[in-house]
């Protein structure tokens, strides 16, 4: 991070310095231009005149009003965060120490434990239920994965949503908060150590939240989220293993606490940087997400990013057939068995196989059986899931956008629908 961070200072830096002598350089030579015309006037007749002193002040302000329009986005780092991120990690490394130092191995447990809560609280809540539609959910559910999601501190539910339905209608533009064209350190945590794109901001005002504001957990946690946030993040994570397991509240906050959220942070951020660099692209070669195994165990299955970005509806965010690498998928069957998730979606095996012969990078099994001639027989579930897994086409962020395709909410399958399910 140092050298990013210290190369940036450097850039900024050498701006200013440009931008100062350009400016000085500019009053000069306006001071010598308005000295010219003022002598050339005295010199004049006198009926002439008053047609000099009017003509130069308009194009010079037209000038200056064409450059300050075609003047380039400026990289503007954000210090206070920094600062912040610098304590964040420090406390994280400290309690990463304490593990072995205090013989704390068996706080590895609720470490795991909260960051699993965490993470489906950022996987089936925030990212496949309330920013890409993909299913629908009771309310007691949704107050579950709120609680998570507060938990995980990334952002209120109401924030995370606009800025990720952003980045999939928008993907690798200035408009994507984290875009990937700027590079691996900038789409994982850079993007939150700067000032956001314009762009980011006007595109962002664009997009329909009127589902996300009509949710009346969404909004609540929007109003009280600096109480929700701090009790879910930091204080239950540390107070649990505290009073269960008798562990030194040092070791309770530096190592479940602040260990734990650094972890769990940097999980996330590898779906924005190594699922868009690393891995294959067997459903759309011409953009940048990639099929990632390594980020999908780490994240509960949403390293499948290839997938999920011509998929965004699918609410297993992969065309798997089992839960390996995607315990996400798991937790919603498992909901909706008890009846608390419903209209589940999904992209039929011909959806996808269209679009795999269409624009995949021919790794994927059905292009394989394709390429040997032997097109009919269809790719099975267990074929696929042994799989190692630059603008989109009508980019969606989810199911409810308007611009999905007719031909998608015809062929898609939707498990427990509506009609099934009894309402709140």
């Amino acid at each position: 991070m140092a050298p990013n961070i210290i190369g940036s200072t450097f850039i900024l830096a050498e701006t200013a310095m440009a931008d100062a002598n350009n400016n000085k350089m500019s009053t000069a030579a306006a001071t010598t231009t308005t000295a010219t015309t003022t002598t050339a006037a005295a010199a004049a007749p006198i009926k002439a005149a008053p047609m000099p002193a009017a003509k130069p002040a308009t194009p010079q302000t037209d000038a200056q009003k064409a450059t300050a329009a075609a003047e380039p986005f400026k990289t503007q780092i954000v210090w206070h965060n920094i600062v912040l991120f610098i304590i964040l990690h420090s406390t994280a490394l400290y309690g990463l120490y304490l593990i072995p130092a205090e013989s704390a191995y068996l706080e590895i447990l609720p470490i795991y434990l909260f960051s699993f809560l965490g993470g489906l609280g950022i996987t089936a809540g925030v990212h496949r239920l309330w920013s890409h539609k993909a299913y629908k959910a009771k309310l007691p559910l949704r107050i579950f994965l709120m609680l998570c999601q507060s938990l995980a501190f990334q952002n209120s539910i109401w924030e995370w949503t606009r800025d990720h339905r952003v980045h999939h209608k928008f993907t690798d533009t200035h408009a994507d908060p984290h875009n990937s064209r700027r590079g691996f350190f900038f789409a994982h945590m850079g993007w939150l150590l700067c000032k956001k794109h314009p762009d980011v901001r006007g595109k962002g005002k664009q997009i329909d939240m009127s589902d996300i504001e009509a949710d009346p957990v969404v909004m609540f946690q929007k109003k009280y989220y600096f109480v929700v946030m701090p009790i879910c993040c930091f204080v239950v994570p540390m107070l649990i293993p505290y009073y269960l397991m008798g562990t030194s509240l040092k070791v309770c906050f530096f190592s479940c606490s602040m260990l734990r959220y650094c972890l769990s942070l940097h999980g996330t951020w590898l779906v924005n940087s190594a699922a868009h660099f690393y891995g294959m692209k067997p459903y759309d070669v011409n953009i940048s997400s990639v099929n990632s195994k390594l980020v999908s165990n780490i994240t509960f299955g949403e390293g499948w990013h290839n997938y999920h970005h011509v998929f965004p509806w699918d609410y297993k965010a992969a065309e798997l057939g089992t839960y390996n690498g995607n315990w996400t998928t798991a937790f919603i069957d498992l909901m909706a068995k008890i009846g608390q998730a419903y209209d589940l979606k999904y992209v039929s095996k011909e959806m996808v196989y269209k679009r795999v012969l269409r624009t995949g990078d021919g790794s994927h099994i059905a292009a394989l059986l394709d390429a040997n001639n032997n097109s009919s027989a269809a790719p099975t579930n267990e074929l696929v899931m042994h799989l190692d897994h630059e603008k989109e086409e009508n980019a969606v962020w989810g199911w409810d956008d308007k611009d999905i395709s007719e031909e998608d909410r015809k062929h898609a399958t939707i498990v427990n629908s509506v009609q099934e399910s009894k309402q709140d």
